[in-house]
């Protein structure tokens, strides 16, 4: 299939295929005589792998260390990187948290009209007391 296709098929951009082929995640196609790329399933199923990496937050890096153990067959080791990002995760997820019940606290202490000197969330943004 043509680079275009690959793409399509894949729900990324050819920008996005050159770039991957670039940095070393996507081997860089055989070309045909014209000068044209070809690729096959194999350089799908890797495409779709990286894009669904991606969306679950591994960076690029990340993905590159999952391919490696991946041909490797080094199972644990993938398990491990896995862990790490889904401990990342949480720690986001947590930090998060803390954000939505502090502006929670905030809109609650907010009566939405007043002067701007007396409002509660800008005193608590710019550390004065909202007394």
């Amino acid at each position: 299939m043509s680079i275009g296709q690959l793409a399509r098929s894949a729900g990324v951009a050819t920008d996005t295929v050159r770039y991957y082929e670039r940095s070393g995640l996507l081997a860089p196609a055989a070309r045909l005589a014209s000068g044209y790329r070809r690729y096959g399933r194999a350089e799908l199923k890797r495409l779709r792998f990286i894009r669904r990496a991606k969306a679950l937050g591994f960076s690029l890096e990340d993905i590159a260390e999952l391919l490696s153990l991946g041909e490797r067959s080094d199972v644990a080791s993938i398990r491990a990187v896995a862990a790490r990002k889904q401990a990342q995760v949480d720690a986001r997820i947590a930090e998060l948290e803390r954000v939505r019940d502090g502006l929670r606290i905030l809109v609650a202490a907010c009566p939405g009209h007043g002067r701007a000197e007396a409002c509660p969330i800008l005193n608590a943004l710019s550390g004065e007391d909202a007394t």
